[in-house]
């Protein structure tokens, strides 16, 4: 983590429970419930929501999205990387102002998103716009070359054309 992200929290590490896979994702989900259920956030005036269902072993849909990665809601497989960051979401949605974020939204397959890219931290928040309410939607770590590459390309045609940005 940079000086300039002092605000992002430590990692929530596996190790740190004894490598007990169910004592840890309880203990990432309750740091989800507490930034997404218990606290209620806003992002630039406009409040979330949250993707509840489908509800998989109690846990809501977003939760899945934020610490798992797969197309198939039933088959998602957990990926660390993801779960260690469950922290990092809601601060970068607070500081989506703070230097180093950048904001910007895009249309996929009729799919209105916006996206908070904290680029020093190859860590991607994005956000479904639902009009009168945004969902957290996903949240991960950026990991391939191409991906950033495709990331840069997003953010700069949105400022080229004058739409939500940073």
């Amino acid at each position: 983590m940079t000086e300039q992200n002092s605000w992002l929290p430590p990692l929530v590490l596996l190790e740190d429970f004894g490598g007990e896979w169910n004592r840890y994702v309880e203990k990432v989900y309750e740091y989800f419930k507490q930034d997404f259920i218990d606290h209620k956030l806003v992002f630039r005036g406009r409040r979330l929501g949250l993707k509840r269902h489908p509800v998989s072993q109690g846990k809501e849909a977003t939760f899945w999205h934020m610490t798992s990665e797969g197309n198939d809601e039933a088959n998602r497989t957990p990926d660390l990387r993801r779960c260690e960051r469950i922290r990092w979401p809601r601060p970068i949605i607070e500081w989506a102002d703070a230097k180093g974020v950048k904001v910007w939204a895009s249309i996929r397959n009729k799919e209105h998103r916006i996206h908070l890219w904290l680029e020093s931290e190859d860590y991607l928040v994005v956000l479904a716009d639902r009009g009168d309410y945004l969902l957290p939607w996903t949240a991960f770590l950026v990991t391939r070359d191409h991906t950033r590459r495709k990331l840069q390309k997003d953010y700069e045609a949105c400022r080229n054309t004058g739409g939500l940005k940073s």
